[in-house]
């Protein structure tokens, strides 16, 4: 961002975008504080999406009777194809949710795209952490605060550097594709794809929040700090997927 001597200097206010007529040229000071407006809410939102996260899978796990929490369970992960149903499902939600928190015409059918995806992220979460509260003790709450150190970590690094990372983009996208791919040929073809493969799928979901931290600083406009906390959101959940997997994987080697 320019000083204020620049800023007020002649040549800029000629070729500024930030223009409005009736009141001239807008301040860096104004800027500023839109842009840390954007950043509040849009952590807020995130935080929101995860309490709400949180309380849906607590009610879950706890107020809904054991028998009908294992029949949903079974339902959800009754063989390959019940499986590969569910995570199509997923993917088909997931898309029509980040359709609706991208639309500028309603900030209703924003925030309806954040809940949607968030409780499609309940729902497919729901059989790991049946079987993590079960059968693993503490490895919830070891995986969620070995997540919450790492997107904080990441998070305060991108913001105090200002660094960009868009760059990774479209590296991120084949690596995406891949891990995809080779999900689908384990659940088809029944073999394991190991431990090594969830310590990659941890590397691409840290690449994927630093990614998006950086489209927070950078890239999104003011008005779209929905479209940006679900975005957060969708990385830090899929952190937290495979953190959870790595800590169970630990815990069967005890």
């Amino acid at each position: 961002m320019q000083n204020s001597k620049d800023f007020y200097s002649s040549s800029y206010e000629e070729s500024s975008p930030y223009q409005s007529p009736g009141y001239g040229v807008i301040n860096d000071w104004e800027m500023a504080a839109a842009r840390t407006s954007f950043l509040r809410k849009t952590y807020a939102h995130l935080a929101g999406a995860i309490a709400l996260f949180i309380g849906i899978e607590a009610f879950l796990l706890t107020a809904v009777p054991e028998a009908t929490l294992q029949s949903v369970v079974r339902m959800l992960t009754a063989g390959q194809w019940s499986w590969l149903i569910v995570l199509g499902a997923f993917m088909v939600v997931s898309w029509i949710a980040q359709s609706w928190a991208n639309s500028g015409s309603s900030r209703g059918m924003q925030y309806m795209g954040l809940g949607l995806y968030t409780v499609a992220e309940a729902v497919i979460f729901l059989p790991l952490l049946y079987i993590a509260s079960r059968f693993y003790g503490d490895a919830i709450p070891v995986a969620g605060i070995m997540t919450a150190i790492m997107f904080g970590g990441m998070t305060i690094v991108t913001l105090i550097t200002k660094a960009d990372f868009s760059w990774m983009g479209r590296y991120l996208a084949w690596g995406g594709l891949l891990a995809m791919g080779l999900i689908i040929c384990s659940i088809l073809f029944g073999f394991n794809i190991g431990i090594f493969f969830t310590g990659a799928m941890i590397a691409l979901a840290s690449g994927y929040i630093l990614y998006h931290t950086s489209n927070v600083l950078h890239q999104y406009r003011e008005d779209q700090y929905v479209a940006a906390a679900l975005a957060l959101f969708a990385s830090v959940a899929l952190l937290f997927w495979y953190i959870l997997q790595f800590v169970m994987s630990l815990q069967n080697r005890d």
